[in-house]
């Protein structure tokens, strides 16, 4: 297995849509999966897309880590799970804004509206047919990745660019907010 180099914005292989992985179970598929699952755990990602990597292939690793699952029936903790060829339906009109950042785009994040029941099908790296629901993160991470193999990066698709910006800015900006609050409802303000 081996670290794979990750495409950042401004590359053309994120902008494509990738073409069908011919055959799900080819040993060079296998070697591409586990390669994505040790880049993306090495990353510290929750998703890693092939386009990512610079593959042009409609495939994508993720996972539910247990500090982003709400515990929704269909968004549990998970392990990683592979979806080939995957095809996603939008289940709803609940679109809610959830905070998303990128392998791709290091550094930054901002709220993403996304719907937060979707189901989603395609087959494993076995070729085994994968059909599930999904809610909150587990939905979100879905979407998010299979926008990489239409060529759709996050920032396409904030509506609100006031909640875009680096990671440590939005951060310490929420650490003040929060520290106002707290001192307001305390009567400890200044």
């Amino acid at each position: 297995m081996a670290i794979l180099k990750i495409a950042r914005m401004g590359h053309p292989v994120l902008l494509r849509r990738a073409e069908p992985v011919a055959d799900p179970t080819a040993p060079e598929v296998r070697r591409l999966v586990a390669d994505m699952i040790e880049t993306m755990e090495d990353a510290g990602g929750a998703g890693l897309a092939a386009p990512q990597v610079h593959v042009p292939l409609r495939l994508f690793v993720f996972r539910v880590p247990a500090h982003r699952a709400t515990g929704d029936l269909d968004d549990v903790p998970g392990g990683v799970s592979v979806l080939i060829n995957p095809t996603v339906e939008l289940l709803g009109d609940d679109v809610r804004p959830r905070w998303e950042g990128c392998l791709s785009i290091p550094g930054m994040r901002a709220a993403v509206p996304r719907h937060w029941r979707i189901r989603y099908a395609g087959v494993d790296a076995e070729g085994q047919p994968i059909a599930r629901e999904a809610t909150g993160f587990h939905a979100n991470v879905v979407q998010h990745e299979y926008d990489h193999l239409d060529g759709i990066l996050y920032p396409m698709r904030v509506t609100d660019f006031s909640t875009f910006g680096f990671t440590e800015e939005l951060d310490r900006v929420a650490q003040a907010q929060y520290a106002a609050k707290v001192a307001a409802e305390t009567g400890q303000g200044a």
